[in-house]
């Protein structure tokens, strides 16, 4: 797998970046300002140093539409592509007037009428305009969402390479699965076989859990509990990456020990998959991934029941917290989505299942392939 330090293949940064010039042109945007990491990388195909962690906005790159021409807030052109020259890298300052300086140098930015920009500070909302002293700031963010959301041809074997790490990840867990192991000893094998698999970035904090016995959307919290597995408990794993820039999952719920009568749990679950991955066709309204759950009789889940997998939380976010959300919005061809299956049995514990899921014409094909508990 290509290092970090490598741009993103010709083909898929190209791929990337013509969907969001049509989406611009689609949403009357002359110039776009992102500060995004996620986007920067999809548009750019850049993966940016210094930039990790929770940080305010900063107009880190701004993409130009009548000439295509992207403009980079970058201190070295390492890793950055050829397509985006030298003269167009512009380098940190903590004076945010230097910046707004550099911006008002670009080609296209004193002529530009509408700006779209993917977040903003209130910083940034008063100094923007001087650097594009003809434009409307609008909301950038809409043509970002609509440009990611279905995936090119590279963005899906991308995702495919991310989602074998994590499966990697997954096996070695499944593993060291036994009574008597502690749930961060079977993290730690996980987070060991995606290192060995070159990516050192999860997606995600939880690596594996004991399913509670008591309540419904818990891990087992029960007085004594300590975090070590025990004989019959059923313990789920979500195992993710960020590879490439995508983020890979899957997720499985496997016995430890002896594993009692989780049976009936397996074939709930198996039931109500049926109708989930039914559901994941071209058309289709995103509330029939809810309807799921009620005609399975399982309630449905406090996560969200699929969301977009790609650069981070893709579009569409599927969850019974947004009703109206999943009414209008419709599944098409060339969405990934991270399907999730869950259902409790008090006494018993959870049996928890997430799968990639790729939307086609002809209907959905799962992309993981990780093997579900049977007994």
């Amino acid at each position: 797998m290509a290092t970090e330090v490598l741009p993103d293949d010709r083909a898929l940064r190209s791929g990337r970046r013509r969907r969001v010039l049509d989406q611009m042109a689609a949403h009357d945007l002359d110039v776009l300002v992102l500060g995004r990491q996620a986007n920067i990388r999809y548009v750019t195909g850049t993966p940016q140093l210094w930039v990790a962690g929770t940080r305010p906005f900063g107009p880190s790159c701004v993409l130009v539409r009548a000439t295509g021409a992207l403009h980079l807030l970058s201190t070295w052109d390492e890793g950055v592509p050829e397509d985006i020259p030298r003269e167009n890298l512009y380098g940190i300052s903590w004076n945010p007037v230097n910046t707004i300086a550099v911006l008002q140098r670009i080609n296209g930015a004193a002529d530009a009428r509408r700006v779209g920009t993917d977040a903003l500070s209130p910083a940034f909302a008063r100094l923007l305009p001087t650097a594009f002293p003809n434009a409307q700031l609008v909301d950038g963010e809409l043509a970002m969402r609509a440009a990611r959301r279905v995936k090119t041809a590279e963005e899906v074997v991308a995702l495919r390479e991310a989602i074998a790490v994590a499966e990697s990840g997954l096996a070695a867990g499944v593993a060291e699965l036994r009574p008597g192991v502690r749930e961060q000893n079977l993290a730690g094998a996980m987070m060991e076989a995606m290192a060995a698999g070159g990516v050192s970035t999860p997606s995600n904090q939880e690596f594996a859990w004991v399913t509670s016995p008591e309540h419904p959307w818990r891990r087992d919290d029960r007085d004594g509990h300590d975090g070590t597995v025990g004989d019959g408990d059923l313990v789920a794993f979500t195992s993710g990456v960020l590879a490439g820039g995508y983020m890979g999952e899957v997720g499985r719920t496997w016995p430890a020990g002896a594993a009692g009568s989780p049976r009936g749990l397996y074939r709930r679950w198996d039931a109500l998959w049926a109708r989930l991955i039914a559901a994941c066709r071209p058309g289709a309204a995103a509330a029939e991934l809810l309807a799921a759950y009620d005609a399975a009789g399982e309630p449905a889940p406090p996560m969200p029941v699929a969301r977009g997998l790609g650069m981070g939380f893709d579009p569409p976010v599927i969850s019974k917290h947004l009703p109206r959300t999943a009414v209008d919005d419709r599944l098409e061809p060339g969405m990934v989505l991270a399907v999730t299956g869950y259902v409790w049995e008090r006494g018993i514990g959870a049996v928890f299942g997430r799968e990639a899921v790729l939307i086609t014409a002809d209907g959905p094909e799962v992309l993981t392939s990780s093997p579900f508990w049977h007994e």
